[in-house]
């Protein structure tokens, strides 16, 4: 009687499709990419802003900055975004089913 083996791939799990859980993880995974992405985007546009003057923030406006940026983008992204998160999930879609 001959040995018999046993192929590698025959002992890896098969790439099963998605869940709903997954799906939704997916999806916030990649509105949260799109916000980092469009804040960002927003920073420079807010560096050379002065923050003194009669009604400008000082030194506090400066030091919250960026999270007044995050959840501008955050609320861009509520609001429909760029798109950018859509394609995002696809292609997280597509490699978490092996795909290509």
């Amino acid at each position: 009687m001959s040995d018999l083996t046993v192929s590698t791939d025959l002992l890896r799990p098969a790439a099963a499709a998605p869940t709903a859980a997954n799906k939704d993880k997916i999806e916030e995974t990649a509105k949260a990419f799109e916000a980092t992405f469009i804040s960002q985007m927003l920073k420079p546009m807010f560096e050379g802003l002065s923050t003194d003057g009669l009604f400008g923030g000082g030194q506090g406006e400066e030091t919250w900055r960026s999270f007044m940026l995050d959840e501008m983008a955050k609320t861009t992204v509520k609001a429909g975004g760029i798109g950018l998160s859509s394609t995002v999930m696809s292609e997280m879609l597509k490699m978490q089913e092996g795909r290509k």
